[in-house]
């Protein structure tokens, strides 16, 4: 069975964390957009408090992937490259005469 990524995993947790509220506040009669702003606000302090090990793995999978060792080689860069490599293959050395006799 396949992983499920953890930005996944920490997504649907931060949406969870604001829908809950919110639908708990919106059951208790308090208006959209007054239940929107506290939901939102209830949602950061739980997910600040609780998902700190998701959040730290997040992070840490968007370093890494930032700030590879290697770097990804370009398929142009790779033809480029060859071809200048032919091109100074075929040049003639410092010193020579193109035109020899």
């Amino acid at each position: 069975m396949k992983a499920v990524p953890a930005w996944l995993v920490f997504t649907v947790l931060r949406v969870l964390m604001f829908a809950v509220p919110f639908v708990l506040l919106l059951v208790l009669g308090i208006e959209g957009w007054l239940a929107a702003l506290l939901a939102a606000v209830i949602g950061l302090c739980l997910s600040y408090i609780f998902l700190r090990t998701p959040r730290d793995t997040v992070a840490r999978g968007l370093y890494e992937v930032r700030h590879r060792e290697k770097e990804p080689v370009h398929p142009d860069a790779e033809s480029e490259d060859a071809a200048v490599d032919r091109a100074e293959a075929g040049a003639p050395q410092s010193g020579q005469s193109p035109t020899a006799p």
